[in-house]
């Protein structure tokens, strides 16, 4: 797709002009003003109003230095982002990465799909991201943990329950989660819900760990459901062994289908008899060692050094669950070749362009990231209900709430894709649904 509307046209120049060098935040603004240019032609209102100009800056850009102690005694200095994207629909929302690979263009294109995405979900939540280049794979417990406080201790006067609400992302699970919070308790002596992916004993919801996997599968269901079809006897492949990809394995397999794949940022591991889902939990989340040691107690199973070929492995679904841009034009076409009929992301923006082209022309139901993994932050959002209310849920009421929120972000973009000409396309229905709510938002409240 190419922009062909003379003023989107202009608004994406201007910010390549403003954001060289930052390659990620230019492919996503780029993916979504690609898709809202029929929206442009229909509703010049809202050209009038600077809203796609505004859209696409952020409201805030915070940077920070990061320094901690080592075991050893030597000090390291590692850099702290929160970008606050957009809060037209409520306090921003979005969470917080650590890995080597964080910079602030991957910040600013996580935040700004987390504006769509959270649009999406229909809870009263805006889009931000933040996290560090900080890698705590290797580090000691008390490594992490000086490394979170002096995070908190800089992010704490930027952040707040009704104004900034971070969450986990990659490399920042519960043990984080729980540096960062007692962190923010000792500075502001306030023990409110500011951060979401808690421990269940201080304000933690249940689901939220299975939630991104889980919203996962269920949109994935609507997805064939949709079609008349199901995961009942389908073969699934799913990048990654994190959260996101442990807990889809889980679902996708209790819906019926047989994951028969997984990775790391090694390499990967095929089964055929189907992934033994405990083994994996007691390696990654428990253990926490790398995938290629499933083989040593799977005789059957297979692995493969060099993550990418995962895509090579024959199946009916792919669920893309590691990271940015990790299936590309090559792998797209690999797994149409060996007869996939549906890819789902469960990662954020995992397809380049070129693979999503690929598979539009190929026929391959495909569903976005801002749509698909949308469950986490909608239970983050009920995570923050319930602390706002001093309450929680049971299992069963959360999960039932992820599946209507799951099921009413597919309608949605299904509905805005057919209203706008582009039936079955869901990259382009659920940018202009997730954009619509916040557009109509900005504009009512003036410039």
């Amino acid at each position: 797709m190419a922009i062909k509307n003379s003023y989107l046209q202009g608004v994406l120049e201007d910010v390549k002009k403003r954001n060289p060098g930052e390659p990620e935040f230019l492919q996503a603004v780029t993916e979504v003003l690609e898709s809202l240019e029929p929206v442009a032609d229909k509703r010049p209102d809202l050209i009038e109003a600077g809203v796609f100009d505004c859209i696409v800056e952020p409201e805030r850009i915070i940077k920070f230095r990061v320094p901690w102690m080592d075991d050893n005694g030597k000090v390291h200095v590692n850099r702290g982002f929160r970008i606050q994207f957009n809060s037209a629909i409520g306090p921003y929302k979005g969470g917080l990465r650590l890995h080597p690979s964080v910079n602030e263009s991957v910040i600013k294109f996580l935040g700004f799909e987390q504006v769509f995405k959270n649009s999406l979900t229909g809870l009263p939540i805006g889009g931000g991201k933040g996290g560090s280049d900080f890698d705590p794979k290797g580090k000691s417990d008390n490594e992490v943990m000086r490394f979170c406080q002096s995070f908190m201790t800089e992010l704490y006067r930027h952040i707040g329950a009704d104004t900034d609400v971070p969450a986990g992302d990659i490399g920042v699970g519960a043990r984080e989660i729980g540096y960062l919070f007692g962190q923010y308790k000792k500075i502001t002596n306030e023990y409110v819900g500011v951060l979401t992916g808690k421990g269940l004993t201080y304000g933690g919801s249940l689901a939220r760990k299975e939630a991104t996997g889980y919203g996962l599968c269920y949109f994935t269901n609507e997805m064939l459901a949709d079609k008349g079809d199901s995961f009942k006897g389908k073969t699934v492949v799913i990048s990654g062994s994190g959260n996101v990809a442990i807990y889809a394995t889980e679902k996708a397999t209790e819906l019926g289908g047989k994951v028969i794949a997984l990775s790391d940022s090694n390499g990967y591991i095929v089964d055929e008899d189907g992934i033994d889902l405990d083994l994996v939990k007691q390696i990654k989340e428990v253990e926490r060692k790398r995938i290629k040691e499933y083989v040593n107690t799977k005789k059957n199973a297979k692995y493969v050094e060099g993550c990418s070929g995962i895509w090579s492995v024959k199946c009916d679904i792919a669920l893309p669950c590691a990271t940015q841009n990790e299936l590309d034009e090559k792998a797209a076409n690999e797994l149409v070749a060996g007869g996939c009929k549906l890819v789902a992301e469960g990662a954020n923006m995992p397809c380049t362009p070129q693979a999503v082209d690929v598979f539009r022309k190929n026929k391959i139901l495909f569903g976005p990231a801002k749509a698909a993994n949308a469950g986490g932050v909608a239970t983050s959002a009920l995570e923050m209900s319930q602390n706002s209310m001093r309450y929680g849920w049971s299992f069963e009421e959360v999960d039932g709430k992820l599946q209507g929120i799951m099921k009413s972000i597919f309608e949605n973009a299904a509905k805005a894709a057919k209203e706008y000409g582009f039936e079955d396309d869901l990259v382009v229905g659920a940018n202009i649904a997730g954009f619509l709510k916040v557009a109509e938002t900005m504009k009512a409240y003036g410039v």
